[in-house]
C-alpha cells in the first residue's frame, strides 16, 4: 500500500508542525516520511539492531532479506525517520482487517529509535505518521504489542493516547518442535 501525494503533503504538514518538533539547522532535523526500496540499507542497519534489543542474534543479511522480501511484495509499510541523511528509527506496519468491526486494521509489528536518538522525539514522530497513514485509509485501529518490562514504550503510548486492551490475552501457537 503506497500513500498518494495528499497523504504525502498532509502527513508533510502535520509532522513539521507538530509540537517536539526539532528547530536546529536542517541537517539535524528530525523527518519521518514513508520508506521506499532506496531506503533498504539504512532500515537493514536499524532493523538488525531493533531483532538483537529483542533477543536475536545479529544476522544483517538475514534481516536484509526480510525486509527486501516486504518491499518486494508490498505486505508491509515502513517509515523512516531521520536527521538529515543520517537514520534515527523506523517502524512497521502490517494491513490487515478486522471482522468484528468490518474494517481495516493495522498492526504496528516493529518500531524501533536508534539508542543515539533517543529522548529526541523519535518515536513519537514515527507514532505520528503510523496514526496519519493509518486514519487516511479509514482504519479503525492500529494495534500493537509491548513488552511488559518496557514502561519506557508503555509510557509513551498512554502519552499519546493509546489504550490498553486488558480484556485480552496474547496467545500463540507454536509448530511442534
Amino acid at each position: 500500500m503506497v500513500a498518494d501525494a495528499s497523504f504525502e503533503a498532509a502527513l508533510s504538514l502535520q509532522l513539521n508542525s507538530a509540537p517536539g518538533r526539532m528547530h536546529a539547522d536542517a541537517e539535524h532535523e528530525i523527518t519521518v516520511r514513508q520508506a521506499v526500496s532506496a531506503d533498504l540499507e539504512p532500515l537493514t542497519d536499524l532493523f538488525d539492531q531493533y531483532r538483537q534489543f529483542q533477543g536475536q542474534h545479529a544476522d544483517r543479511a538475514a534481516a536484509r532479506s526480510f525486509l527486501k522480501a516486504r518491499f518486494d511484495h508490498g505486505e508491509s509499510i515502513l517509515f523512516i525517520a531521520l536527521a538529515g541523511d543520517a537514520p534515527l528509527g523506523f517502524a512497521q506496519l502490517y494491513p490487515s482487517f478486522s471482522s468484528v468491526a468490518l474494517s481495516r486494521v493495522f498492526i504496528l509489528n516493529d518500531l524501533f529509535v536508534d539508542a543515539s536518538a533517543r529522548r529526541r522525539q523519535v518515536a513519537s514522530r514515527l507514532l505520528e505518521a503510523v496514526e496519519a497513514y493509518a486514519w487516511s485509509f479509514g482504519a479503525s485501529r492500529v494495534t500493537l504489542n509491548v513488552a511488559r518490562a518496557n514502561t519506557d514504550a508503555q509510557a509513551l503510548y498512554d502519552a499519546r493516547g493509546w489504550t490498553r486492551a486488558d480484556q485480552y490475552f496474547m496467545v500463540h501457537r507454536f509448530p511442534p518442535s
